[in-house]
């Protein structure tokens, strides 16, 4: 990557900041990190951790959502390096509750759910592709109406009930984002014979020093917790006191349980930007890195915009519109240069209370970018997130 003015990115990236946390339309806080291969080249806070409340800081703990994703990837990617998991043998040879679900097909006239067998057997790939048959109540109407009429628990329960759900589709058969990723923690919660947090400490967490991150915070890292506030009517912000993802859960959610900091997760995605090396040991082979980033949909199978059926959680969101994007272990690609600069081939995904982080291999670069807001696609988070990773590459192509 060629030299990049760290002053003058700092100016640039500091009034992005700034500009999402003030005005009518604000988010109430955000922190936002770059890294090269090697460290930090910038880092920055604004606003605040709760309306009207104590500032935001670099070292403010989020719910990090979706973001989980890639590190319950990088736990399986490991066993299959290890020879312990075949990504294309059923899921349930691992995970064996998985292989007790039906499709949904529907509901009668009495509207009871209408359940067959599947065709075939989950497989874990189709489940880090999102092709495994799973959705979530804010992005499908038929679990919304599991949800509303037949009790199915939300994910952020953290419970069993919430990821033992029917099949939406037969495996293998279209891509819709889901629960697959939970299935998947299950996967290597089988294999190891622990729990995901404790594989993800051993495994991933220590080797990359990552400390504050956790399904379960430590008291210190309540103390620093970003509330979670809601969007209303004409901007309006209100804290949502009462909603947070359970410490302690029943299941460590790998599709979107953790807790962390936004320095944490940098050291994440230097892993990433780095061949799979740590500061502390290799976390994964360089040729596990090299086809894990890889787009492996099978057409007609596509990334597709995701619909926000419950309007408090998410609105319609859609990375890049009208440029194609594909999935891999377990990351978004895009197939085309986006219009923030980010190039063709680089990953990246989302957290639900309006998080986004990329990884750009070729260029060695990356980012995250934390806030707590509902609904996901929050206009202002958003695009402020958009602002920032295009100023980011404004700076490289400038020098």
């Amino acid at each position: 990557m060629k030299d990049i003015h760290t002053g003058n990115l700092a100016t640039a990236l500091d009034s992005v900041l700034r500009g999402v946390t003030e005005g009518p339309a604000r988010v109430p806080g955000v922190v936002a990190m770059v890294t090269d291969r090697e460290s930090d080249i910038y880092s920055g806070a604004a606003g605040e951790r709760r309306v009207g409340g104590t500032p935001m800081t670099e070292d403010t703990v989020f719910a990090i959502f979706s973001t989980t994703k890639a590190i319950t990837g990088t736990c399986a990617l490991q066993c299959v390096e290890e020879g312990l998991l075949d990504l294309d043998a059923p899921a349930k040879d691992y995970a064996p509750a998985i292989g007790n679900l039906q499709v949904l097909e529907g509901f009668d006239a009495d509207g009871r759910p209408r359940l067959r067998a599947p065709k075939s057997d989950v497989t874990t790939r189709q489940l880090m592709l999102h092709t495994g048959g799973f959705g979530y109540d804010f992005f499908n109407e038929m679990y919304k109406r599991m949800a509303e009429e037949h009790g199915q628990p939300s994910v952020v329960s953290g419970t069993r009930a919430a990821i033992e759900t029917p099949l939406l589709f037969d495996p293998g058969t279209k891509w819709e984002y889901g629960t697959n990723i939970d299935w998947v923690g299950q996967v290597v919660e089988g294999i190891r014979g622990k729990r995901l947090g404790a594989v993800m400490r051993e495994r991933v967490f220590d080797p990359l020093a990552m400390d504050e991150i956790a399904f379960t915070r430590t008291d210190a890292m309540k103390d620093r917790s970003a509330t979670i506030h809601a969007r209303g009517a004409n901007n309006a912000l209100t804290p949502m006191d009462d909603f947070a993802l359970p410490d302690d859960p029943e299941v460590d959610m790998g599709g979107h349980g953790l807790y962390g900091t936004v320095p944490e997760y940098m050291k994440f995605i230097r892993m990433w930007l780095n061949d799979g090396n740590g500061p502390k040991g290799r976390v994964l082979k360089p040729e596990t890195v090299d086809w894990a980033v890889k787009g492996a949909l099978v057409p007609p199978q596509k990334v597709t915009m995701l619909p926000g059926v419950i309007p408090s959680l998410s609105n319609d969101a859609e990375f890049f519109p009208g440029l194609g994007k594909d999935w891999s272990y377990t990351f978004m690609v895009n197939r085309e240069e986006a219009p923030t600069g980010r190039p063709a081939g680089a990953i990246g995904w989302a957290g639900l209370a309006n998080s986004f982080y990329w990884i750009d291999r070729a260029t060695g670069v990356g980012g995250y970018w934390a806030t707590q807001i509902l609904p996901f696609g929050d206009p202002t988070s958003f695009t402020g997130y958009l602002d920032f990773e295009t100023a980011v590459y404004k700076a490289i192509h400038n020098g």
